[in-house]
């Protein structure tokens, strides 16, 4: 892979906030969140990345940020209002808190504006890939549109005056508007409506057989006459507005099927507004009308130079055009999971040895979704039972699995996470569907999120009952598989399947301290045995290395530190949030913080305690964060075979010898490590799947 021209800038954790004369030993969290998202905007302008993946990267950051103000905006919002006084681990009060969360988050759609501008809209053009402005388009485009806004356009749309006679209405969440500004032709009173732009549209209307493209807002702004009729317009400009999404069950509530719909109810309706962006041109009449019927703050008002709503190039990431993306990856089949004379039988190649399976480099069909689907049709299954956190469309095969097994009168447990946020809906349609079927669906522990992914087999084997299991890192989605880095281990171990039905015996019944095998759960044990694996290594020649999205738990940082400090060499690999300052640290050289963002999105969790043979493998669910340690049901399960563990070492060895990919943290800065040798771990890893497919090992 080529070198970048244009290496990204370093990003200082917590530039925008005020300058400490000793090193912070908890870095804030929201810039942590930021940093991460500023190394997924930096691919959108490195000079390697095919065109329609840098358009990608820019809507995932642009995505990221809508649901960063969804969530954190509004419990920062609501801690405010609700007047929380508990300081943030990095000694915030909640207003200053909040005031810097305002800092940040305006200065990072700042840049996502100016890498659209100056990055990716000159790229996608010099790509034959325009978005045009309707007004300089010639009459044979024009036409071509104007017939689409009369067919498709023109019948969903529905203006909105406000006026002493129409309340001013309810604007929902994330969705694209028009304020229009109108006068009568007689009287010259000046009215203000409202305008939704149909988000059942695409985002951008397509000129016919070409790759020109054209905002839908100014499709609908060249007709605003048609729903106005007789009216002079005076002024039209978009805006868009993001509502608080992150609400509490009620714990007085029986029924969770009925709480969470409550929920999601709430965040359709929500009152409480944390963002309104606003086009440059917008006088300062209509946003003064607009912030102050929306009764919200001017300091959550943003000021937008490209088309709002950027994540909307997904559109456009998605065109059938495969010499401006990344080379299609085919994943391979496993070579244990490979068929043998006289057929496939996933449990005798599980038998023979465990099968650690990883994504997206091996395949989920062959392996996770094989699994179910064996278990589902095999006459000598006699269980099955599963976790399913988030899945994939109407047509998931794992669903698909567990109804046929129901059918064929298979006892099929379901734990279905309802309060998975964002897909509550569709997890909610899922337990209905499984209901219906047969399958005894169950929702997990009040006041705990059920994170884990796991499925439990149980087989009739000549009069032996045998149970097999696997244990994943990701979700049950073949879809996010092929761009999500995971890891999964499959297994008959009889201890780990014992400790697998211990726990989905307490998710379904009644149970208090359950003392596992093999494997370990949040919220009771997975804290203290991190910290425990931590301080076993305190020593010189102790030896950590974590691979993680997030890293964020005060308590787990300490120990880091005093590891460190203590002689421990420590590598982290943490892809998103790190609170960790090395810094802080008195042996900083001992403590040493990378991060890997490229095409798939490093996922996996492995945690990695000692050296040599005598080291502890895990891999998990589970980041080290408050959440999944204390809120969560979480597993982290051993990884004991030779074969499974040598693969695990080159993941971790390939993630600390990237110079691609990777980022470094020195002194509260993110720096990308310069490349010199060349080396990208995910290719190397793609190649190394090939490999072995071919049979070199």
């Amino acid at each position: 892979m080529a070198v970048s021209r244009r290496d990204p800038p370093a990003t200082r954790a917590g530039d925008v906030s005020a300058p400490h004369e000793v090193a912070p030993r908890y870095l804030n969290r929201d810039v942590a969140w930021l940093d991460f998202n500023r190394r997924v905007l930096a691919l959108a302008s490195r000079l390697e990345v095919p065109v329609l993946e840098r358009a990608k990267f820019l809507a995932i950051a642009a995505h990221n940020l809508d649901e960063f103000f969804q969530v954190r905006g509004a419990v920062l919002a609501q801690n405010v209002e609700t007047g929380l006084s508990d300081r943030s681990p990095d000694g915030l009060t909640p207003a200053e808190q909040r005031e810097l969360f305002r800092k940040c988050t305006s200065a990072f759609a700042a840049d996502l504006d100016e890498t659209y501008t100056r990055s990716v809209a000159p790229a996608l053009e010099a790509a034959g890939i325009c978005i045009s402005d309707y007004h300089d388009l010639d009459h044979r485009d024009r036409a071509a549109l104007d017939t689409y806004f009369a067919q498709q356009v023109f019948p969903v749309l529905t203006p909105l005056a406000v006026d002493p006679a129409h309340p001013f209405p309810y604007i929902s969440s994330m969705s694209l508007n028009l304020a229009v500004v109108v006068a009568d032709p007689v009287t010259r009173d000046q009215r203000v409506a409202r305008v939704k732009v149909p988000p059942a549209l695409p985002r951008f209307a397509v000129l016919p057989n070409t790759t020109r493209f054209v905002p839908l807002e100014q499709v609908i702004s060249a007709h605003l006459d048609a729903l106005f009729p007789g009216m002079d317009i005076l002024a039209h400009q978009p805006f868009r507005l993001t509502r608080g999404a992150d609400f509490q069950l009620d714990s007085d509530e029986d029924d969770l099927l009925e709480a969470v719909r409550d929920v999601l109810k709430r965040r359709r309706l929500s009152p409480l507004v944390v963002r309104l962006e606003v086009d440059e041109r917008m006088s300062d009449e209509v946003r003064d009308l607009l912030v102050r019927e929306l009764e919200m703050d001017e300091r959550d008002v943003q000021v937008v130079h490209a088309p709002l709503d950027l994540a909307a190039l997904f559109q456009l990431a998605a065109l059938d055009l495969p010499e401006i993306k990344y080379p299609q990856w085919a994943p391979t089949v496993p070579a244990a999971l490979l068929p043998q004379e006289g057929g496939f039988d996933i449990f005798a190649a599980v038998r023979a040895g465990d099968v650690l399976v990883h994504h997206p480099y091996e395949d989920f069909d062959a392996s996770a979704v094989a699994f179910i689907e064996q278990a589902a049709s095999d006459p000598s299954v006699l269980a099955i039972k599963q976790t399913l956190y988030r899945t994939s469309g109407k047509n998931s095969p794992i669903i698909r699995s567990l109804v046929r097994a129901a059918e064929s009168g298979k006892q099929v447990v379901a734990l279905v996470e309802l309060t998975a946020r964002f897909d509550e809906q569709a997890n909610i349609t899922w337990a209905e569907a499984l209901e219906q079927a047969g399958v005894h669906v169950i929702y997990g522990i009040v006041g705990l999120k059920t994170h884990a992914k796991v499925s439990l087999v149980v087989r009739n084997e000549g009069g032996r009952v045998n149970r097999y299991c696997h244990v994943s890192t990701g979700n049950y989605n073949p879809i996010t598989a092929r761009i999500y880095e995971d890891i999964a281990l499959i297994t008959c171990d009889g201890d780990i399947c014992a400790d697998l039905a211990e726990l989905f015996n307490a998710l379904s019944g009644y149970s208090r301290d359950v003392q596992y095998r093999r494997i370990v759960v949040a919220p009771q044990q997975l804290r203290p045995t991190v910290v425990g694996f931590i301080q076993r290594e305190s020593r010189p020649g102790g030896r950590i290395l974590l691979k993680l999205n997030g890293l964020i738990d005060s308590e787990v940082i300490d120990a880091l530190y005093e590891a460190a400090e203590a002689g421990a060499e420590i590598d982290l690999i943490v892809r998103g949030m790190c609170a960790l300052n090395a810094a802080a640290c008195a042996a900083p050289q001992r403590l040493r913080v990378r991060s890997l963002v490229g095409r798939y999105l490093e996922h996996s969790r492995i945690f990695r305690f000692g050296a040599g043979d005598d080291a502890d493998y895990f891999i998990s669910s589970a980041d080290l964060m408050p959440r999944n340690l204390d809120r969560r049901v979480e597993v982290a399960v051993p990884v004991f075979q030779h074969g499974s563990r040598k693969r695990l070492d080159e993941i971790l060895d390939l993630s600390l010898a990237d110079d691609v990919l990777a980022w470094e943290f020195d002194s509260a800065t993110w720096r990308k490590v310069p490349t010199t040798k060349g080396i990208n771990a995910q290719a190397a890893l793609q190649e190394g799947a090939a490999r072995r497919n071919r049979g070199g090992g």
